[in-house]
């Protein structure tokens, strides 16, 4: 797949993506360059994946009492730039010009609040399985067209910036899949954590 079908808008949305606006964003800082792409999983419930509870907890419309573990997401307020399912659908809940809520308390190298500066990207996934082939062509896809439009120096993921707290993308995600697929669409140099 080509990465210009995932052409970034001067708006910040994905013309390739289904547009889920979410609530849980904010304006950035001014002056503040968005130059880290953050990686994530999630799946809800826990190892569960093809429905809709993800985009449902993106735009607090997830019920909790549908799933004993949603009650301990009931008063929480969260959200991703981007989704990309196991097929390789690509939902985008935040437009990249805007501030997600994502990274939480977080730090990367001297500065904190990741949120301020940084894109997250949530793969539909766990911390136990692999991902899919057409997740890691998505992602390297939508990370080309995202150097495009934004100066990036660098990708990690959310146990890099929250190593007390988080362990996604988690041990199954491949790091040098993802790098490999990246350069042979764009050899722009990101720093990676391995």
């Amino acid at each position: 797949m080509s990465d210009s079908c995932f052409l970034i808008a001067d708006d910040g949305w994905c013309a390739a993506a289904q547009q889920v606006p979410s609530p849980n964003c904010d304006e950035r800082p001014a002056g503040v360059a968005i130059d880290l792409l953050l990686i994530h999983n999630i799946s809800l419930p826990p190892g569960e994946f093809g429905g809709s509870q993800v985009a449902e907890l993106f735009t607090n419309t997830l019920d909790c009492d549908a799933h004993p573990y949603f009650e301990r997401l009931r008063s929480l307020r969260v959200s991703a730039h981007f989704f990309i399912r196991r097929d390789g659908e690509l939902l985008q809940f935040v437009s990249a010009n805007q501030r997600a809520w994502h990274a939480g308390v977080s730090q990367f190298g001297a500065r904190e609040r990741c949120n301020d500066f940084s894109i997250g990207i949530e793969l539909e996934g766990t911390d136990f399985e692999p991902f899919s082939d057409r997740q890691y062509e998505v992602l390297a896809g939508l990370t080309a067209a995202l150097q495009r439009r934004y100066p990036l120096m660098a990708v990690t993921g959310h146990q890099h910036v929250a190593p007390a707290r988080k362990t996604d993308p988690g041990p199954f995600f491949d790091w040098v899949r993802y790098r490999t697929r990246l350069t042979a669409l764009q050899p722009v140099a990101l720093r990676f954590p391995v």
